[in-house]
């Protein structure tokens, strides 16, 4: 039993490498409690302030007015109100946690929104939600933009979000993905995302930058009208080859032991 135990604690941790190589989770990130990423101030010269999270580079540009400043980009936080509506509330998720109860994840907002990788990355997706900024608007509305559905939940609203890969500055495809969707002529099917929902990325191949997009049924003369975030967490790559083998070699170890406990006397 105890040659099991150690077999089967060597298989975790060779699955665990396996699977968590180089995916951005943004739990190796250090945040306060109940804060987000923020590098610049009034007194912070403009500029490029990206991070690094797993094996991928997210944009975060900072400019300053003098008189005041913006950021746009990638943040990464660890908020969780999901009842404050506003700007003020800006970096929570709207599932009120990180992907599967962790504590960081990360926010895009505005732009471009952008992540880059050092060689191409096939990867396997990622988990995508609203923020709570987002999700009130277009639940409630505000002073900027519509409930969706209207006054009488009819109007075929819709949030989505491309997500968009390139390799070598040629297109490899893009995936869309309904924050909210309120199309449905059964009104009791609209929906606004609220809770982590995983996305498949498989389908672009191998990729050395993702670039995101937001669109919105509710625009006007200024473009989109509903807040242009989203959260996102656990992006991550497709096992490379020598670490799935990794894996089934670990497998076979347990095998052979469970073999050889079977066949021992009295087992």
């Amino acid at each position: 039993m105890q040659h099991l135990r150690i077999s089967l604690i060597a298989v975790l941790a060779i699955s665990s490498s396996a699977v968590q190589a180089a995916v951005s989770s943004f739990d190796d990130l250090t945040l306060p409690p109940n804060s987000a990423y923020a590098p610049g101030d009034i007194g912070t010269p403009s500029g490029a302030f990206p991070f690094t999270s797993g094996g991928a580079t997210f944009n975060h540009r900072f400019t300053n007015y003098g008189s005041g400043y913006f950021s746009s980009g990638w943040t990464y936080s660890n908020q969780t109100d999901t009842t404050m509506p506003g700007y003020t509330n800006q970096y929570s998720s709207y599932a009120g946690t990180g992907q599967g109860g962790s504590s960081n994840y990360a926010v895009a907002y505005d732009g471009p929104i952008s992540v880059s990788f050092t060689t191409p990355t096939a990867l396997t997706g990622a988990w995508f939600t609203n923020t709570t900024y987002a999700a009130l608007s277009m639940r409630d509305g505000d002073s900027f933009a519509k409930a969706f559905g209207g006054a009488f939940g009819n109007d075929a609203d819709f949030f989505t979000l491309t997500i968009s890969g390139y390799n070598g500055g040629n297109s490899t495809g893009s995936v869309d993905f309904f924050l909210a969707d309120y199309r449905f002529a059964d009104n009791s099917q609209d929906y606004i995302v609220k809770d982590w929902t995983f996305v498949g990325l498989q389908s672009l191949g191998a990729v050395d930058r993702l670039a995101f997009s937001l669109d919105s049924s509710d625009t006007g003369s200024f473009g989109m009208n509903t807040p242009a975030y989203f959260a996102m967490d656990t992006l991550a790559p497709v096992p490379e080859p020598e670490q799935v083998a990794l894996l089934l070699a670990g497998l076979a170890v347990v095998g052979h032991v469970v073999i050889r406990r079977r066949r021992a006397p009295g087992a």
